[in-house]
């Protein structure tokens, strides 16, 4: 029986919420987030977020937080790598910086994989 006080899942829209301990949680796609981030907005459109929450802006700095394989490189991106002057693209699947990153080129990277600097 789904619990009709708990609001869909923010990620992928999923019905099956629940509560765990301080956490609302899906079961369809592993999201967790806090409650009150629903109410005031924090899943709201248009806003890109970093791994930890901030809000990220063109320009901004931003690190790797997690090693990366890349496509046509033997070394991929390394976690700690400074990435400067990002450029915001919402709406194009789930990589939503694009940037330039020493040694590899221009590449288009998922919020959820890097921190604001």
């Amino acid at each position: 029986m789904v619990d009709e006080t708990l609001p869909p899942c923010p990620k992928c829209s999923g019905e099956y919420t629940y509560q765990m301990g301080t956490l609302l949680a899906c079961p369809e796609c592993a999201h967790e987030w806090t409650p009150d981030a629903t109410a005031t907005g924090v899943a709201e459109k248009g806003v890109i977020r970093d791994a930890v929450g901030n809000v990220l802006a063109d320009g901004d700095t931003i690190t790797v937080i997690k090693s990366l394989k890349v496509k046509g490189s033997p070394t991929g991106i390394k976690a700690g790598t400074k990435v400067r002057n990002i450029r915001l693209v919402p709406g194009v699947g789930d990589h939503d910086i694009e940037c330039k990153v020493d040694g590899i080129g221009a590449m288009q990277l998922k919020s959820s994989v890097v921190r604001k600097a």
